[in-house]
């Protein structure tokens, strides 16, 4: 039996495993996430997540869906029941900086004791009320600060660092225009006369 080596919670056996079989059979790298959205009232919806297509099969590993609930802060008429969908952004994009850090860490033998990242989002409402075509109704901009704690050299962080920016999924749909096909189908009741 093969021994298991984990770093920074990673298998890292596991990970070059992968990353292997990716070269050898390039189609099982395609996926195909999914999620559905029910609007519940007012600011306040819900997301569900269970199903996706990856490594060449349908997974079917999630025996439960995962729900996110998205709603507005009192002043954006909501009832702070959860983080708003552009707060929301903000922890996609930590969160698939952070994945990417601590496996990436883990491949180049890092050892990572602790990572934070602060992040801060400017808009201006204009151009999400419809008030200025001159104002987009998304981010202007995205601050995000990186603190992280490991006995690696600064100049092997600062590497990893410009690495996972170059190869995070999350950032780069923030950064490069995303083709989004939008169709819309009504709810039809029958009348039951």
């Amino acid at each position: 039996m093969a021994t298991q080596t984990l770093l920074n919670g990673v298998n890292v056996n596991q990970l070059v495993e992968t990353i292997g079989a990716i070269k050898d059979q390039p189609g099982i790298a395609k996926f195909q996430f999914r999620a559905k959205n029910h609007w519940v009232e007012g600011g306040y919806s819900k997301t569900t997540i269970q199903s996706f297509y990856g490594g060449g099969q349908e997974d079917t590993s999630r025996t439960k869906p995962f729900v996110l609930e998205g709603d507005e802060p009192p002043v954006l008429l909501g009832e702070n029941r959860a983080p708003n969908a552009v707060e929301t952004v903000l922890h996609a994009l930590a969160s698939c900086l952070s994945v990417g850090f601590v496996y990436n860490a883990a491949a180049r033998d890092i050892h990572v004791e602790k990572l934070e990242m602060k992040m801060e989002g400017n808009l201006d409402l204009h151009g999400f009320l419809g008030l200025s075509e001159n104002i987009r109704p998304g981010y202007e901009n995205i601050q995000l600060t990186y603190k992280v704690k490991s006995d690696a050299p600064d100049e092997k962080i600062n590497e990893l660092c410009e690495y996972v920016q170059k190869t995070s999924p999350v950032l780069d749909m923030l950064r490069n225009p995303v083709s989004v096909s939008i169709n819309m189908d009504r709810f039809w009741e029958k009348n039951l006369m």
